[in-house]
């Protein structure tokens, strides 16, 4: 199909676009910016008027809860609600049941994914056998599945030297290496940020060193092996320094932060909401101020919703005894633009705060994912968002496709709304509005 979107602002953080210009689709692919194609006829054409039009979001951490974990989310149901969020690709990480650790797993994932016909799914292989820490996985056999990259997801590896294989295995054939930062020890059995608010609620605290522990440790075995590693879900004014200096060295390391840990802190548990249940915990507000300011300056190279869809007999439970997890798929996009705008707000200026916005959920994550999507150069895939910067939506768990219905945002009002998903040059999501039957 042929598509024309037209009257739109197009963003395109990647090719460094931010202009009023039309698009042109032909083939699943960006045909043309600006001016049509010679001989080009639209079989169909979109009136962005209003809207800006930007690549298709990426998101670095979503679990679709298949296989296993059907009773908490289907495909179906997270896929539906990818689209309604904007997402394209998304990555997902191994800790499904089984364990993403052996090619079959993997190839039935993306065949059902493809079946869909909807978001881009990109699995993250088992760096270890069952996630147990132990034995490694066949990463060559894992990629040529479709892994793009091997994780823990949240089981930390408390022998060293196998990480150190690990990281040694992954640098001889070039593949990324994603760990989320948590000592195997310290603050385990935690539920909330360790300090004055979890001693007055009588939780068990996670604190700041269990992250900064496990980072020192990454990046000497970084420094040993040359290996790329991505760190995901910082959460700390402190790791976010390591991170800076690590950098600075010239370390191949990234990393991303959960979308909700942008904007809450430890005092949202409120009266044990369960809810605010997240891993890793909400920090102090000097925790938020530095991922903010960390996203600002480049320190952290990528938002992501941290989607966990969690059903209401693990969640609604007392605050130490529920499940971890909140839905964000759908909520990646508005709290990525409330982010720009309260922090440009904030510093006296930022008229490119939108872009900056766009770039962390698209051109950023997609470069650190190594994948071909996030930007709309010819012939990039026509993976794209359609979205009304200034409409203003409450946030409605039953509204919410998510099969997940538990975010701490419910009843929040945020701005920008998704429109138009548009997949592969397949419009796969329209946005009925209140006079459309």
């Amino acid at each position: 199909m042929k598509l024309h979107i037209k009257n739109g602002r197009l963003i395109d953080p990647a090719n460094g676009i931010d202009a009023l210009c039309d698009l042109y689709i032909d083939g699943g692919k960006v045909a043309a910016v600006g001016a049509a194609p010679v001989g080009f006829a639209a079989d169909r054409s979109i009136d962005a008027d209003g809207l800006v039009v930007a690549p298709g979001l990426v998101d670095l951490s979503a679990r679709l809860r298949e296989p296993g974990y059907e009773y908490k989310a289907t495909l179906e149901s997270e896929m539906q609600a990818a689209m309604q969020g904007g997402v394209t690709s998304l990555v997902c990480p191994p800790d499904t049941d089984p364990v993403l650790d052996e090619p079959g797993l993997v190839e039935m994932l993306k065949h059902r994914a493809r079946g869909l016909n909807q978001a881009h799914v990109h699995p993250l292989g088992a760096l270890t056998m069952g996630l147990k820490g132990q034995a490694l996985t066949e990463m060559a056999e894992l990629t040529e599945a479709g892994c793009i990259g091997f994780a823990q997801a949240e089981m930390p590896v408390e022998d060293t030297n196998v990480l150190l294989r690990a990281l040694q295995y992954a640098k001889t054939f070039d593949y990324t290496v994603w760990l989320r930062p948590q000592d195997a020890h310290i603050g385990r059995g935690g539920i909330a940020h360790s300090g004055p608010l979890a001693s007055r609620l009588g939780l068990a605290g996670v604190p700041v060193m269990s992250e900064t522990i496990a980072l020192h440790t990454i990046f000497e075995l970084v420094r040993a092996t040359g290996a790329r590693v991505h760190l995901c879900r910082m959460s700390s004014a402190a790791g976010l320094e390591l991170v800076r200096a690590a950098k600075k060295e010239g370390l191949p390391v990234s990393c991303d932060v959960g979308a909700h840990h942008i904007h809450l802190t430890d005092a949202d548990i409120g009266f044990f909401d369960s809810n605010a249940r997240v891993t890793p915990p909400f920090r102090s507000q000097r925790d938020r101020e530095a991922i903010r300011a960390g996203l600002y300056d480049g320190v952290i190279d990528a938002i992501c919703s941290d989607h966990t869809p969690v059903d209401d007999d693990e969640k609604l439970l007392p605050f130490g005894e529920a499940s971890p997890g909140a839905t964000g798929l759908e909520l990646l996009l508005s709290l990525a633009l409330k982010w720009a705008d309260d922090y440009a707000s904030s510093q006296q200026g930022g008229a490119n705060a939108l872009s900056r916005a766009v770039a962390k959920v698209t051109a950023d994550p997609a470069r650190v994912a190594g994948l071909p999507a996030g930007q709309l150069g010819v012939g990039a895939p026509a993976d794209i968002v359609l979205f009304d910067p200034a409409a203003r939506w409450t946030v409605d768990a039953k509204a919410l496709a998510s099969q997940g219905k538990h975010t701490p945002f419910v009843g929040y009002e945020l701005q920008g709304q998704v429109m138009t998903t548009i997949v592969a040059g397949r419009v796969a999501y329209q946005r009925k509005l209140a006079n459309q039957r």
